[in-house]
């Protein structure tokens, strides 16, 4: 039987490049290549690809990088879907079954690439083009969840050319803290809970350092849960998690550092409460339009009410990430759930 070819792409232009390299370093390890042909696609910062034919260990190194890559492009002609390899004025066509993108964040998250492949007619792992793009657009998704009857935190977008003295009189009817977010951006980068007005300034800068668009964010006083969900017609959802921080936020280091901050599996709650965190997060997968795979994340109250915050369309997939780890505690392995997301598509 021919084995199924797969195009695993790390890296990217995005403030999530280190992050990728880690996750991807794991899924490549974790893919059977006795049964698939695994095609490793490094892209710069700069966002250029490369075929990447070296040791997978110096991925998460970020020593990938070297003078024998070879420089490729994609053929965007489906009677050969797949990516052309360029080489000194010659050329070259891979032909491809599926794409597996290990990207986070800008250019790799947020529907570029998926709409890439989607116009090679390449297929590919997650969320399609619109989910994506959706998923990363915080001010969107929360509209979105909203008018489907779910709760959603009160926020405000402002682009750059808003007048500070005008963010502060929109924002007014919202109490401090606040968060202020890059509208598009991951991992909690960018993101600041500003306490009071002194503060505010200085967080608007951060973000939009990080984006053109940001939102400023009514604060919801509970905790964070999560819910991993894996399917399309017949979905899976993981078990339940809660993040225990000491102060702050879950933010970039607490996320991946473990400072100040723990994960609970399963959630410290009843079972009804959990499944109650599920059926609503199975919702906002639906309404979102999301595919394959996604991380949905939320807030509990301390009167029991489900608050949205994100969804991760192609959450962290580390061996210790909260993605893969909420479906471990259901009984699925790493492997297993690297496997089924292929399967998948087939």
């Amino acid at each position: 039987m021919k084995k199924l070819t797969i195009a695993c792409l790390f890296g990217g232009c995005s403030s999530e490049y280190a992050i990728s390299l880690v996750s991807a370093t794991s899924v490549i390890r974790a893919i059977d290549k006795e049964k698939y042909e695994c095609f490793m696609i490094g892209i710069t910062k700069k966002g250029n690809f490369y075929l990447y034919e070296g040791d997978i260990d110096k991925i998460a190194k970020d020593e990938w990088f070297n003078d024998n890559l070879k420089k490729i492009t994609w053929s965007i002609n489906r009677d050969n879907p797949g990516f052309i390899i360029l080489d000194d004025g010659k050329y070259s066509v891979i032909s491809i079954d599926l794409a597996f993108p290990i990207l986070h964040g800008a250019n790799g998250e947020d529907g570029r690439l998926q709409g890439l492949f989607e116009l090679a007619g390449i297929k590919y792992v997650g969320c399609d083009l619109m989910s994506s793009a959706l998923g990363m657009d915080k001010f969107l998704a929360h509209e979105l969840v909203r008018l489907n009857g779910l709760l959603a935190p009160k926020s405000y977008k402002f682009t750059k050319d808003i007048p500070y003295e005008k963010i502060i009189s929109i924002i007014s009817d919202l109490d401090y803290p606040l968060f202020v977010k890059p509208l598009r951006a991951g991992s909690s980068l960018g993101i600041t809970k500003v306490h009071n007005i002194s503060e505010l300034n200085s967080a608007l800068t951060l973000a939009f350092n990080y984006d053109d668009n940001i939102i400023i964010e009514e604060n919801i006083d509970g905790f964070e849960v999560g819910c991993a969900i894996i399917g399309n017609d017949d979905l899976i959802t993981g078990e339940v998690d809660e993040i225990e921080i000491s102060g702050g936020f879950f933010d970039y280091e607490k996320k991946y550092e473990a400072r100040d901050s723990k994960v609970y599996l399963p959630a410290r709650l009843s079972s009804s409460e959990r499944e109650k965190i599920k059926k609503t997060a199975l919702q906002i997968y639906k309404i979102l339009g999301c595919k394959d795979l996604t991380r949905v994340d939320m807030f509990y109250t301390k009167d029991k009410k489900i608050v949205f915050n994100e969804v991760n369309t192609l959450p962290g997939f580390t061996s210790h990430s909260r993605f893969p780890n909420m479906l471990k505690n259901n009984g699925y392995t790493f492997e297993q759930i690297i496997k089924m997301l292929i399967e998948m598509k087939r």
